[in-house]
This record gives C-alpha cells, structure tokens and sequence, in this order.
C-alpha cells in the first residue's frame, strides 16, 4: 500500500543524503539540542542532518516560537527537520502544515519519547501499544506532508516482541526514513541496546533506517553498522560528550582511520563554549550553572584520573566553583578516551533525555 498518496518511499529524504556513506544526526533532546548548541556542533564538523526538540501538538498548540527559531536561523548549512509530537490528528495535520512554511527538508514524527507525563498521554512512546492508531495518524500525515516525513520510534513499550506488528504499519506507509532506538519504552536508556529489531527494519523496509541508541564511539558506530546495516546513525550524548563525534566517524566512513584526537585541555575549552554559548541573556548565574549541567552530566563521565569530576561538577552552585571542577579534571596532558562498544552514559536524576514535567498549555 504504499504510495497511495502519490510519493515512493524514501524519494524526498534520500536526495538530501551523503553518497558513499552512512548518514549522521544529530538526536533530539528537549532543553538540550535547542539552537544555540546547534550552532557550538557545528563549529566542530557536526552532523549531515538535524532534527529540532520536538513541537508539542494538541487541540489549540502553536509551534514554540524558540523551537521554530532553530529552523529559521539555522547555522549548521545543513538540512533540518521539525519533530512533533502528540496523538490529535487534526492538530497534528494543522501543525504539519505550518512547520512546512518554515524552512524544513521534512517533518519527524516523534514514537519514541519515554517520559512517563508523555506516555500517559498515548504521546511519544506511549503511542506503541496501539499500531492502529498511529496507522491512522501516519496516513492522515502522509497525505498532509509534501515534504521528507520521517519516524522516529522505539522497538515496543514492554518488549522487542512488539516490533514485527509495528514494522507491518510502518511498510503501509510511504515514509521517507525511519530512525528505530534500539530499546523498548519501559527500558528507557537502561542497557541492552537490541540491534536485532534495527537490523529487521533495515531488511522489511523500502526507505532508509537510522540506527539510534548508545552509539558513542567511532567503535561503537562500527559494531553498530555491523550489526544492523543501517543507512546511519543518529547521535546524541555521544556527540554532547565528544564534539568532535562526527568528525571523526567521518574520518573513519572515508578512510578507515580516525585522525582527530581530541585532548582533556580541549575539551575543558569546549565546556567553557558551551557554558557562554548555551545560557540566554539574563540568565542569573546558578540558572546558568543549572543549564550546563545538563550538558556535563555525561561530558564529565568517562574521564580517567578524574573520578571525582561528576560529583564535583554536581555539587557546584557557582560559576567559580564549577569551572574549579572542570580544571582539576581536565587542565592536565591526556587525551578524551573514546567508548567501547557497550560502554554507556548514565542519565542523572529524573531528566532522561526527554524530559518528564509536565506539558505546557494543554495535553495531548
């Protein structure tokens, strides 16, 4: 079924792809991945493609202004697109329509979001347990989109057993991608990652998949090419942790080697632009040391000599303080030691990655 609405799958998002190689995202975490630090990831090579914190959709919403901004003032020179999220069709519809006056290579919907506040809303993740539903919802939106629509699901609510149905809903579809993390809603981002499933879409579908979920390393991305075939991967606390990710798996994808290796000096330089980078104007100092935090939470994991560093950086309150923490860790010689396949970064406290208070102005 399809192309019931006049588009082959895969036809608009394909042409804005790298030839020759797999295509790198970069993840979309909410009150994370905004504009500003768009723009840092780009200074440092950054992805092939970008993908906005999502646009809340319910009877009434108005895409947020400063997620929009991402779009209309993006500094990457490279395609973005605008992610939804929500379960009412004709707000979902409207809202499609709108985001596509802005200047977006597609429309994402997001089936993979975790938080409980969403979940209970059959938004997101939540959407999982009802394939009927969102074969609704993805026909109502094939046939209001024009542009590259793309999902980005995980692989059940309760178990990787639930994947083979929503494949089935997904094939009914001409999507243009499909972005499958290899977890399941009630894992959140606890490990295994389940690259089976992944590598089952990349065999059922006829439109590009992209390869989600603890992919932090050159070596990571590698084991990860070779478990599921992917036509990519999407980063996203790999990248927050190591800037120089996709530079280095490029390095890597075209010439098998990894000529950037990024020093501890370097990377406390890095912190420090994403401290004056990141923080709006106005903000008071402990809101401005709050907001990197969430950034640090995983830069500051994995660091050898400086097991203390998380801790550190956790308990300051002040800028002083802070930037203390950064430098007994990392104003030193060494290198940013990179992942091995199966390492992980741990979110802290209640904020994983999606972020679970509640939703503004309404409810899906």
């Amino acid at each position: 079924m399809a192309g019931n609405w006049g588009v082959r799958a895969g036809e608009r998002l394909i042409p804005l792809l790298p030839a020759g190689r797999e295509v790198l995202v970069l993840a979309p975490m909410q009150d994370v991945t905004d504009l500003a630090f768009w723009r840092i990831m780009a200074r440092y090579g950054g992805a092939d493609l970008y993908v906005t914190e999502y646009f809340r959709v319910y009877a009434g919403s108005v895409p947020e202004r400063h997620i929009a901004e991402s779009l209309e003032q993006n500094p990457t020179g490279r395609p973005a697109l605008a992610q939804m999220i929500g379960q009412d069709i004709p707000a979902l519809c409207r809202t499609a329509e709108r985001l596509q006056q802005l200047p977006v290579a597609g429309i994402d919907l997001n089936l993979g979001c975790p938080a409980p506040i969403v979940c209970r809303k059959q938004a997101g993740g939540g959407l999982l347990p009802y394939p009927e539903k969102i074969d609704t919802i993805l026909g109502a939106l094939r046939s209001c989109i024009d542009c590259a629509f793309t999902v980005k699901t995980r692989i059940g609510f309760n178990d990787p057993g639930e994947f083979p149905r929503l494949l089935e809903v997904f094939a009914r579809h001409a999507l243009d991608g499909l972005t499958v993390h290899g977890r399941t809603v009630r894992q959140m981002y606890r490990q295994p990652v389940h690259f089976e499933p992944i590598r089952e879409a990349v065999r059922a579908l006829p439109f590009p998949v992209i390869a989600n979920g603890n992919i932090l390393s050159v070596a990571g991305a590698e084991a990860a090419q070779g478990a599921t075939g992917a036509r990519g991967f999407m980063l996203g606390r790999g990248a927050i942790r190591n800037p120089w990710l996709f530079t280095q798996i490029r390095e890597w994808q075209t010439t098998g080697e990894v000529q950037t290796r990024p020093t501890l000096r370097q990377l406390r330089a890095y912190i420090g632009e994403l401290y004056e980078g990141t923080s709006p104007p106005g903000l008071s100092e402990l809101k401005r040391v709050g907001k990197i935090k969430k950034y640090l939470n995983f830069v500051a994991q994995s660091i050898p000599g400086a097991e203390t560093f998380p801790d550190a950086m956790r308990r300051a309150a002040t800028e002083r303080e802070l930037f203390a923490a950064c430098d007994a860790a990392l104003d030193r010689d060494g290198y940013l030691p990179e992942l091995a396949p199966g390492e992980a970064l741990v979110p802290t406290g209640n904020r994983d990655g999606c972020y679970d208070r509640d939703l503004t102005g309404g409810s899906f």
